[in-house]
């Protein structure tokens, strides 16, 4: 599957990859074969016809306004988009447009941009493209806008054989199950084999300066989407809501329902309603890998860099782990200048589901070093397990600091499922069912 990250991860405008960033796309493309066939200057006029979802939903998802910037020769990842809503007032004024960004033309929005209640096979997001000079027609395109930004020609879609790459990848995939294995065959992360893999189109200085772009963009995006208040376009009078909610998330010392239920989640959920925002109102923003999925990865990134940046220098802006002295002397004195934090730094990381109780105990029933329990004579009675408080305190019945009871429950845990896979895995010797018994 020779599909690159840049590919998924497209610099563009919202609301829409489908109805927005493919349609533009489609009249770039229209506009720019115009000027590659020598007619632009023969072109006196040119009609878009919009079918199906483009023409259904078309102006709700600013096609209109995607397809007559597409014309001026704009792209979705090189617009302006503060620009586009005084350049579209200024061509219904004037009824010219810059064709190309060169050519002007004369253009009527209500003529010229059809929206047609029929749809043409193939797809449902299709629209064609018509450029006539004195003499009459000459030229003319059908595209689909398939999804994620991509758009095909009529061509293309009438054959039924998608668009392939002569580009041979190392790493050759067409699913996550065949991506995890090749990983684990060639003993890969998967952040390695995909950088493997995108050599094959640039070198290593051009992927790295490519996806800092990108993240760049998310970057702003988020940002952008935490300053800008007021009414969404569409109609609908939907309020922006990033700004407030980050304003009540920074005022932590006020008793509201935000700050007193703060969470990481509430900042990660906060940057991606930004983006969304973003994405709604038409600004900047990076399909991932459609703009309706947008949100979720610059919000896990852009939470990443900030809080990662604050651990290495002690800072908890949304918890304040370390914030006093009783936090600070129930930490690690080995992390500084936090003993309470400390940055995410190489992997693997793994995760465990943590189900706190008001109850701890110092004694409970005896085990050995694999967890299996033991009886009355010290012998361990096959097949028996106990971890966490069902076994008997290491620590003898005192409490040297926090954590005490969960590190042996998660290291004897794990010593106890090595113990039951080894005898499982073991010809078989005995007839019992091995048990484990944890709280």
């Amino acid at each position: 599957m020779a599909i690159s990250v840049f590919d998924l991860f497209k610099v563009g405008i919202g609301p829409s990859s489908s109805h927005t960033v493919g349609p533009m796309r489609a009249a770039a493309t229209f506009a720019q074969a115009l000027t590659d066939l020598h007619l632009l200057s023969q072109t006196r006029r040119v009609e878009v016809r919009l079918y199906g979802s483009l023409s259904a939903t078309g102006v709700g998802h600013a096609t209109d306004r995607a397809c007559v910037m597409g014309l001026m020769g704009e792209w979705p990842d090189r617009v302006d988009p503060t620009s586009i809503n005084a350049r579209i007032q200024q061509l219904r004024e004037s009824g010219q447009l810059l064709l190309a960004g060169s050519q002007a033309i004369a253009f009527n929005w209500h003529t010229d941009l059809l929206l047609l209640d029929e749809s043409l096979p193939y797809h449902p997001n299709a629209m064609s493209l018509h450029a006539y000079g004195d003499s009459g027609l000459l030229s003319e395109q059908t595209y689909y806008s398939v999804g994620g930004g991509f758009i095909i020609e009529a061509a293309e879609a009438a054959s039924g054989i998608a668009p392939t790459s002569d580009v041979q990848l190392p790493y050759d995939f067409s699913s996550a199950v065949e991506l995890l294995a090749l990983c684990n065959k060639h003993g890969l992360r998967v952040s390695e084999l995909m950088m493997a893999n995108e050599r094959a189109w640039r070198s290593d200085e051009e992927i790295r300066s490519g996806l800092l772009h990108i993240w760049s963009v998310m970057r702003e995006c988020v940002e952008q989407g935490l300053r800008d208040e007021g009414i969404l376009p569409g109609g609908l009078d939907v309020p922006r809501r990033a700004a407030k909610l980050h304003r009540n998330l920074l005022e932590i010392g006020k008793p509201n329902v935000i700050t007193s239920t703060l969470s990481a989640m509430e900042w990660v959920n906060l940057f991606a309603l930004a983006v969304n925002e973003e994405n709604a109102a038409g600004g900047r923003m990076v399909t991932a890998p459609t703009n309706g999925a947008a949100g979720i990865i610059p919000a896990v990134l852009h939470y990443y860099m900030k809080f990662n940046a604050d651990a290495c220098n002690g800072i908890d802006r949304a918890f304040g782990k370390g914030g006093n002295s009783y936090n600070r002397y129930m930490g690690d004195p080995q992390h500084t200048p936090n003993p309470c934090l400390a940055p995410l730094a190489s992997g693997p990381y793994y995760a465990i589901r943590i189900h706190t109780g008001d109850l701890g105990s110092a004694c409970g029933l005896v085990t050995d070093a694999q967890a299996n329990v033991l009886n009355r004579d010290g012998q361990p009675i096959a097949g028996l397990y106990a971890v966490g408080n069902d076994m008997n305190s290491l620590m003898k019945g005192t409490y040297p600091g926090p954590g005490i009871t969960l590190g042996p429950a998660l290291t004897f845990g794990w010593l106890a499922a090595n113990h039951i896979t080894a005898r499982l895995q073991a010809p078989a010797t005995h007839t019992e069912t091995p048990a484990c018994t944890t709280n």
